[in-house]
């Protein structure tokens, strides 16, 4: 790197300008980019920070690094929070946690770089393009351990990251961790059809009687995206996704004015999966549209009715994205039920730098042998896929 670049920390993300972060992120309508991951656009982590759900009463309070030239041009940034839980992650280390207080250390606060309640893989060493992008990457990643040095933390997590920052990483003495995820792939299907035939005919059977069931007792299923999507219909989507978290979770992440804010500024790039009956919503799904992927998130219900959750977040995800040519939906965290229904087993990665000699030995212990763990289910996985064997 130059000698004149300058590595500062912004205790809020209004610190960065809307245009230099989207060029930053490949986010950028302007200058015609073809990738787009709305979770890391301007709006959608500013929505995170202004609407108070990601912030320092949440246990997330900003930390984001911003590295500029010497003309003060923004050339890498890295969307980072100190934590003092592992709340809405999706990375689950309480158990590392555990483990180091009961030997007298201090796990939180933490460092945590990642898309605030988004278990979507995207770059989180973010870099202008036509920069060393290496170079620029390594500045980032040496940042997040002197950062982790200068406040004393236990440790930095960077989660759901690309397989060009793992590198990166790794080579800067962080441990990489695995998972997996379950991801419809579209081979190119000119409809719903089109996929079923692709699979096993027991398989094929099975889905189309879940089909008819789930919408039997008179409900439609609407598409919600653009100007379709009103406050009205914010506030039927904010009623299940409260009614459900609450049961799922205990405590839902996102509060009502964050998603006025996306409606506002990100319409465009939303989905609501809406299922009415008599007249009114009672159940629907949030989904993000990119340039290549549907990224399904939040569901809710306030009636339950037999397999409407698998036809608004599945079918009906997979039904979309056919219809507008994207190559793959992302279903989110964890469910091996989605196998069946036409979703692959994928593998996700995060890296984890330990400050603690102690912790690090043994954390990187349990990765070796949970990594052997995930690849192993993995490909038990993959053998079990409903598809058709192809000899």
């Amino acid at each position: 790197m130059a000698d004149d670049t300058t590595l500062t920390v912004l205790s809020r993300f209004s610190g960065f300008e809307r245009e230099e972060w989207n060029q930053l992120a490949g986010t950028s309508r302007a200058d015609g980019n073809s990738y787009y991951n709305p979770f890391i656009s301007y709006d959608f982590l500013l929505s995170n920070e202004e609407s108070g759900c990601a912030s320092a009463r949440t246990g997330w309070l900003p930390q984001h690094l911003a590295l500029r030239a010497g003309d003060g041009t923004l050339i890498g940034a890295v969307p980072c929070y100190l934590k003092s839980h592992s709340q809405g992650e999706y990375v689950f280390d309480h158990g590392w946690a555990d483990a180091f207080e009961r030997a007298g250390g201090r796990y939180y606060p933490k460092l945590q770089v990642s898309v605030p309640f988004t278990p979507v893989t995207g770059p989180r060493l973010l870099v202008r393009r036509g920069v060393d992008e290496n170079a620029v990457r390594q500045a980032l990643a040496g940042g997040l351990r002197t950062l982790t040095r200068q406040l004393d933390v236990s440790s930095a997590h960077v989660t759901f990251a690309t397989r060009d920052d793992i590198a990166v990483l790794e080579r800067d003495g962080f441990l990489l961790r695995t998972d997996k995820q379950f991801h419809f792939f579209n081979e190119s299907y000119r409809s719903y059809e089109d996929f079923l035939a692709t699979l096993a005919s027991r398989k094929r059977k099975a889905l189309k009687k879940e089909r008819r069931e789930a919408v039997a007792p008179g409900i439609e299923i609407d598409w919600l995206t653009g100007g379709d999507i009103t406050e009205a219909a914010w506030d039927d989507f904010f009623a299940f996704y409260m009614d459900t978290g609450s049961r799922k979770w205990g405590r839902p992440y996102l509060n009502r004015l964050f998603f006025s804010l996306i409606g506002e500024r990100m319409a465009d790039d939303i989905l609501l999966v809406m299922a009415r009956r008599n007249g009114r919503y009672i159940a629907g799904a949030i989904n993000f549209i990119g340039s290549d992927a549907l990224y399904g998130r939040n569901w809710g219900a306030i009636e339950h009715h037999p397999f409407l959750h698998f036809e608004v977040c599945y079918h009906q995800a997979i039904e979309f994205a056919i219809a507008r040519g994207l190559s793959r939906v992302e279903a989110g965290a964890q469910g091996e039920h989605k196998l069946a229904r036409g979703y692959v087993p994928v593998t996700t990665m995060s890296a984890h730098y330990i400050a603690h000699p102690a912790l690090r030995r043994a954390v990187a212990d349990y990765l070796e042998r949970e990594r052997q763990e995930v690849e192993m289910v993995g490909e038990y996985l993959s053998q079990h896929s409903p598809y058709r064997k192809v000899s």
